[in-house]
């Protein structure tokens, strides 16, 4: 299994740092699984300007193939203006319609505000329907108290990356073994 978490912006470090938290609970319960975590803020991504996601070369080439590559995508993300940050949407722009065609999804978000939870529901979930995702319904919404010096203080959100985690390589392998199932009903 093969799974890539992507911190989706370029600034701040809140959402790295729940990304570090779940590439960590990752890497304990699931040693076997392969795991690549991508910082957007660590690369130079070019602006999606309409190519086939295999003719960019360079960062964009990289991150983009990676994504494609994964079995399941984790996606952390902080909500900047009560939206998701261009960064992370240059991202879906750059890939194909059926980029998550047999890919599961699952989501952290970041915000400094509680009012900001609906964002996940109401912007990033359709993306991820649209572009063909098999989504973890439930996310990790984690709020700025719940962080002191970098570190998440609230036991509470480290249980929920934890399930984040579990559900999200439970669902991948479901998936995967229903999707060899039924191709094994073909004969070619």
């Amino acid at each position: 299994m093969n799974i890539v978490g992507l911190s989706g912006s370029k600034v701040g470090s809140k959402t790295r740092t729940a990304m570090n938290y779940m590439m960590k609970a990752l890497n304990e319960k699931y040693p076997d699984v392969n795991v690549t975590l991508i910082d957007l803020a660590e690369y130079d991504v070019q602006f999606s300007d309409g190519r086939n996601y295999l003719e960019y070369e360079g960062d964009t080439g990289f991150v983009t193939r990676k994504i494609m590559e994964a079995d399941a995508i984790i996606i952390g993300t902080p909500i900047f203006q009560a939206s998701i940050p261009a960064t992370l949407k240059n991202i879906f722009d750059l890939l194909p319609v059926n980029a998550f065609l047999d890919k599961v999804v699952s989501m952290l978000v970041t915000a400094g505000s509680p009012k900001h939870y609906l964002i996940a529901e109401q912007q990033l979930k359709p993306i991820l329907s649209y572009m063909k995702a098999q989504i973890v319904q439930t996310y990790v919404f984690i709020e700025e108290k719940d962080f002191n010096r970098k570190e998440i203080v609230n036991d509470d959100i480290l249980f929920r990356i934890d399930r984040l985690v579990e559900d999200t390589v439970l669902l991948t392998e479901t998936y995967t073994k229903l999707r060899e199932e039924k191709e094994a009903k073909y004969d070619f």
